[in-house]
């Protein structure tokens, strides 16, 4: 069931968004050779604490952390570590804010220090496949033309597009209708109508795009070893166009 906001919901995940938001901007401040994603996860967990929100992940069927520190061919859902961050490494740090009770959710992908070329496409191509998922959410089209529009992006520049995860509504529960897979054809799915709120998160790897889950059960990665990044962000369905919460 596909719950529809009105503008007063609306305007309360806005305001969930932008502390997500801003506590992205403070984040990427952390990011450095020597900096750990356990260092990250409790800036952010504190971060929230302290603006009066909290991290909506922690403890979502047993998940024991505020963020995914996801790190290098760690596709999504890495748990933060002690293991330092180096020089060339590429970092996803996704977190959901819980606040007065309204979610936003959005994940970001971050350089440590000077990174490859090939990391460098690979991140500037993520988030540019976004917002070319971003700019088919408005009413009237169908999720199958967010998804078919990304796909047909990334493998363009011949990335591969992880399957098994994707993004989906938001609202008072963080996973809601519809889902939102970054694959498939178009004119397919749900249409969208405005007061939908969902989340666009693809996951592009530079190999291929098949994923394993290691022994802790959330940790997934790239089966060839290869790189993956993620971004994401939360959007309301307006009747002009679509409402990016998570942003500045």
């Amino acid at each position: 069931m596909i719950r529809l906001k009105n503008k007063n919901e609306i305007s309360l995940m806005r305001e969930a968004g932008i502390l997500l938001a801003e506590c992205h901007q403070q984040v990427e401040k952390l990011i450095k050779p020597g900096t750990t994603t356990l260092d990250i996860d409790a800036f952010v967990e504190n971060f929230l604490h302290d603006h009066g929100a909290k991290p909506e992940q922690k403890g979502f069927h047993g998940y024991p952390y505020a963020t995914c520190g996801s790190v290098n061919d760690v596709i999504c859902h890495g748990f933060p570590n002690d293991t330092p961050l180096k020089e060339g490494d590429i970092v996803t740090i996704d977190f959901v804010v819980n606040l007065n009770g309204w979610l936003a959710d959005s994940a970001w992908s971050y350089a440590v220090g000077k990174i490859s070329e090939e990391a460098q496409q690979l991140m500037d191509t993520t988030l540019e496949a976004l917002f070319v998922g971003i700019n088919q959410a408005r009413v009237g089209n169908r999720v199958g033309d967010i998804s078919h529009a990304i796909q047909t992006f990334a493998e363009s520049k011949n990335y591969g597009v992880v399957r098994e995860f994707a993004g989906h509504g938001i609202g008072k529960k963080m996973h809601e209708d519809p889902f939102i897979p970054h694959f498939g054809p178009a004119d397919q799915g749900a249409f969208l109508e405005e007061g939908m709120v969902i989340t666009i998160e693809p996951m592009l790897n530079v190999g291929e795009p098949y994923c394993k889950i290691e022994d802790d059960g959330w940790t997934a990665r790239t089966q060839d070893g290869s790189l993956s990044t993620q971004y994401e962000h939360t959007l309301a369905i307006t009747k002009d166009k679509p409402f990016i919460l998570t942003e500045l």
